[in-house]
């Protein structure tokens, strides 16, 4: 064989490795982000782990699959990267409300949130994996594994959400199963202490949900509170990181509108294709040419049956944006 047929070879050979790795790439990605609580953390994360299995590959021997590896070597570059005390968390996981008209406070560092991931960055075409993936990259439940040290928070994960086994989970960890089952106990534990009570996802194929989400934006563009107060639940919570404020209630959202809010009213929303298995918009507001719309927030809402239970604004335009891919600017 020649050199050029050889070189030729080993490029196809490469090429087919990465197109094997791509195949993995959602999961291991909403993997990583219910491990880091940060979708820019997540693409980071398997890009590295790409990179250290395609240089590991020639002694991957096919003692597991190559799934379980790929698996292993996220693990482990996630593992290094939460090695600090830092963890992410939502204002309501840091504070009690606060009152509606209340100045805003400093904003904190971006480190510091859960942050929204985009629906094409974590599920696949298969709607029933989606469904099942829906309930654990949920905000709340992402922000409770924050809670658990990091490999309690790989073990909950590859063994409750993924459904691997204790001895799969155990190889990829390098632990014993009993190890892993018994930090899996101390995991489940934390979790019933800390996860809030689940409200109801959304779904997609419920006219009743898309009528609720659609009324929302008819009431929040025409910033009709009366309209926008009537769809909440008596528990709403509306939150906008990086402020560490946040308010409870359809009656103090509407007085947060109305004040410290209010550079709101005119703006537009622009569906998305949905974060975290939920409803998600970009939000523009009125900037002060006429006619054009400046970025303003990621506003992912959540729902419980047929109310809205979470209005949860994501300030940091400048990096999500982009990650949604929205325009810098919206005209009339």
């Amino acid at each position: 064989m020649s050199k050029g047929s050889s070189a030729g070879t080993a490029s196809e050979v490469s090429r087919e490795v990465l197109e094997q790795f791509e195949g993995y790439r959602r999961e291991l990605c909403a993997y990583a982000y219910r491990m880091l609580g940060s979708s820019f953390e997540a693409e980071d994360a398997v890009q590295d782990a790409f990179t250290r299995a395609w240089k590991a590959y020639d002694s991957f021997e096919g003692r597991s699959s190559l799934r379980s590896w790929l698996y292993k070597i996220t693990t482990n570059v996630c593992l290094d990267m939460l090695d600090g005390p830092q963890r992410r968390a939502r204002p309501m996981d840091l504070s009690g409300p606060s009152s509606p008209d209340s100045p805003l406070p400093p904003p904190q560092p971006d480190y510091v949130w859960v942050e929204p991931i985009p629906n094409g960055m974590a599920f696949g075409a298969d709607p029933a994996e989606h469904a099942t993936a829906k309930d654990s990259l949920r905000l709340a439940f992402v922000a409770a594994v924050q809670h658990l040290p990091a490999t309690q928070r790989a073990i909950l994960i590859m063994r409750e959400v993924l459904r691997f086994s204790a001895n799969e989970t155990a190889d990829m960890l390098m632990m014993s199963p009993a190890s892993v089952n018994s930090a899996l106990q101390r995991a489940r534990a934390t979790m019933s202490k800390v996860q809030p009570k689940e409200s109801g996802g959304y779904d997609e194929s419920d006219e009743q949900q898309r009528r609720l989400v659609d009324g929302f934006v008819q009431a929040f563009e025409a910033y009709d509170m009366d309209t926008l107060t009537s769809l909440l639940k008596q528990d709403v919570a509306l939150s906008m990181p990086p402020f560490e404020l946040w308010v409870s209630g359809p009656e103090n959202v509407a007085r947060f509108m109305l004040t410290t809010g209010q550079e709101c009213r005119g703006s537009k929303m622009v569906p998305l294709a949905g974060a975290n298995g939920l409803p998600a918009f970009g939000h523009y507001k009125p900037g002060p040419e006429p006619g054009v719309y400046l970025p303003w927030s990621i506003t992912v809402l959540e729902l419980d049956g047929q109310e809205i239970s979470g209005l949860h604004f994501f300030l940091d335009t400048e990096r999500m944006f982009p990650l949604f891919g929205l325009a810098p600017e919206l005209r009339a």
